[in-house]
């Protein structure tokens, strides 16, 4: 198998975001402010910065909001201009500008395979990457990028991974994994020999899960369609990519960064504080107010 150029990009926005309820109601998740932008502009930058030229957005009717978002708003960016605030319209204009970004739609939100397939007419016969919008990778070369490097060397499919703890286990799709003879991407590259989503804890060998990007080649549509409803009474990706492993090649790259589960609310906790720690505008007033709260936590006991 010979690799070929990653150009495209789908990101899954379909999700009725239960988990940040009632917030999610009215506002779709991947909306929701995290360090002064929206999550998914997040995804967005990361499949940018790594080079790719189509972003496909598979949303439901309901998300309107996001292609909204992506759209330019002469009206908005006159008025800020006119106003002295030149920058911020220029900023507004940018994100219009990011990429070409598409819209796949699902109409029922039965898994992450089924988000994938949706997305099919706008694919072709064409490798491409997938970056699930509430995990966020803080690194300094866009994880995307990363795998898309490795996949240069490794045609196939190929999954995000890191090790987790044995108790979180439960929480990833989960690859049993073998060291490849080679020692090529500086050691991080494995090859795949089973996966399986979230499974139990006394029920795995390995504790490599999988974090939210891919990079798929087309024939992974028809293991899709050959999938069955899985965990949660849905179309797991992690399954048709188990059939996939059962005729080619799947790899796993140990991406270098720091992940954080914005699709939860602790999660995205975290992901606030540590992306406002790294913006100007906000780190130190950030760092003076946490300072505070300690000293204030310790005078009480005291």
């Amino acid at each position: 198998m010979t690799a070929r150029t990653v150009c495209k990009v789908v990101i899954p926005a379909a999700g009725l975001g239960t988990r940040f309820l009632p917030a999610t109601k009215v506002l779709p998740k991947e909306m929701l402010p995290l360090a002064g932008r929206p999550l998914i502009q997040f995804s967005v930058e990361e499949a940018a910065a790594s080079g790719i030229e189509t972003i496909i957005l598979v949303l439901s009717k309901q998300k309107g909001l996001i292609p909204k978002y992506f759209s330019r708003d002469p009206l908005l960016e006159n008025e800020l201009s006119r106003r002295g605030q030149s920058e911020m319209a220029q900023s507004l204009r940018r994100l219009s500008e990011v990429a070409e970004i598409r819209i796949a739609w699902q109409e029922h939100q039965v898994g992450l395979a089924d988000a994938i397939r949706r997305a099919r007419p706008l694919i072709g016969d064409e490798p491409f990457a997938v970056i699930l919008p509430d995990a966020l990778i803080d690194s300094a070369v866009p994880c995307i990028r990363q795998l898309m490097t490795c996949y240069e060397r490794h045609p196939g499919c190929l999954v995000a991974t890191q090790r987790v703890e044995p108790s979180e286990v439960s929480r990833f799709g989960i690859v049993d994994v073998e060291v490849l003879a080679d020692a090529c991407c500086g050691g991080r590259t494995l090859r795949v020999t089973c996966l399986t989503e979230r499974p139990q804890r006394d029920q795995v060998t390995s504790c490599y899960g999988i974090f939210g990007r891919y990079i798929l080649e087309p024939d992974i549509f028809s293991q899709i369609d050959r999938t069955s409803f899985g965990f949660g009474n849905e179309l797991q990706l992690t399954d048709s990519l188990h059939l996939y492993s059962k005729t080619r090649p799947v790899y796993a790259y140990r991406f270098e960064g720091t992940h954080y589960d914005a699709g939860n609310k602790w999660g995205f906790l975290q992901a606030t504080v540590a992306y406002s720690l790294k913006d100007p505008e906000l780190s130190q007033p950030l760092r003076q107010y946490m300072a505070g709260l300690v000293s204030t936590s310790v005078d009480s006991v005291v």
